[in-house]
């Protein structure tokens, strides 16, 4: 039963029922409304935080499976940049040491790619933010280095091209085949002063004198363009002079034939005529000269082909020797 509340009127001298002001029954309403919701949410925190739905548990475990994922591509972005760093440390071997040309500069391949923290509104992200910007940092860092590699390996099939032309050019093979000549070197005549056959003083021998047969095979020694055919009645006879770049050429001379004219370009090798005695000559051979920036080169240091150290010792031991020249 529901118990009334009395108070007493001085006015009427008597006992009213009392009756609660409409203002603290709305007061006390909204009160009880208040603490109601307040514990609906903290009910429904409850059951969020320790009793997720199926839904927000599948999100959870893809979550998880991310972070899994994205520690297993930092891991793999470290081993790529491990090994760039090694591929970048044998490219800079190649050009320093074979090249002979600077290789990337240290800072530049260290260095950032750009002014400011990249990514950044990534910090916002509490739970990922931080994994995310590592692992972006990283690839840009990498995209940044495999860029410059590329440059840098461009770049050294340039001068590796570059450097290949220039082997194939300097002369570098004997102009006539060993197996095509006579004795085996017993009769060679090389650079300096030597007897001349015909005048019988001594003079400057520029070049080296290959005793062969007739009709024997002469080859260009080096990449090149023809510059000079000639026959002359004395002195150099029929001969062949070759340009070969880089300051150097040669002179192939007493020829039995040429196989070549001016301007033409002849590859290491390639036959460019015969063997002969024409001009000043006493005998069937090749008189060979090279000469650098015009100006006449022992010939011996540049027909090592097809040789062993001992063979080639006792070339220039042969060639060395105070005889006579053949023209």
């Amino acid at each position: 039963m529901k118990r009334e509340k009395f108070v007493f009127n001085p006015e009427s001298l008597s006992y009213e029922k009392y009756r609660r002001p409409a203002g603290h029954r709305m007061l006390r309403f909204f009160g009880l409304l208040t603490v109601i919701c307040a514990v609906s949410i903290g009910a429904a925190a409850v059951l969020i935080t320790y009793f997720p739905s199926i839904q927000e548990q599948s999100l959870h475990r893809e979550i998880a499976q991310m972070k899994i994922k994205y520690s297993s591509v930092n891991e793999e972005l470290d081993l790529m940049g491990k090994v760039l760093e090694n591929i970048q440390d044998r490219d800079a071997n190649v050009h320093r040491m074979i090249f002979g040309i600077d290789p990337i500069d240290e800072d530049v391949w260290n260095g950032g790619i750009g002014g400011h923290t990249r990514h950044q509104e990534l910090t916002n992200y509490e739970n990922s933010g931080h994994l995310l910007m590592s692992t972006l940092d990283k690839a840009d860092r990498l995209k940044h280095q495999f860029t410059l590699q590329s440059k840098s390996l461009d770049s050294l099939l340039s001068v590796a091209g570059e450097k290949e032309k220039y082997l194939n050019s300097i002369p570098s093979i004997k102009p006539v085949r060993t197996d095509h000549l006579k004795r085996n070197f017993r009769y060679l005549s090389g650079f300096g002063m030597r007897l001349h056959p015909v005048h019988k003083i001594p003079r400057m021998h520029r070049g080296l004198d290959f005793t062969a047969a007739i009709g024997t095979p002469v080859r260009a020694t080096g990449d090149g363009k023809v510059i000079r055919v000639r026959n002359d009645r004395t002195g150099y006879g029929r001969n062949i002079t070759i340009d070969h770049g880089y300051g150097y050429s040669t002179l192939y001379a007493h020829m039995e034939d040429t196989d070549v004219s001016v301007g033409e370009k002849v590859k290491k090798g390639e036959q460019i005529g015969t063997v002969g005695n024409t001009g000043t000559s006493t005998a069937p051979h090749l008189h060979y000269e090279v000469r650098f920036k015009k100006k006449a080169i022992n010939p011996i240091h540049y027909c090592m082909d097809g040789l062993s150290p001992e063979e080639y010792e006792e070339m220039v031991k042969m060639a060395s020797q105070p005889n006579k020249s053949f023209d």
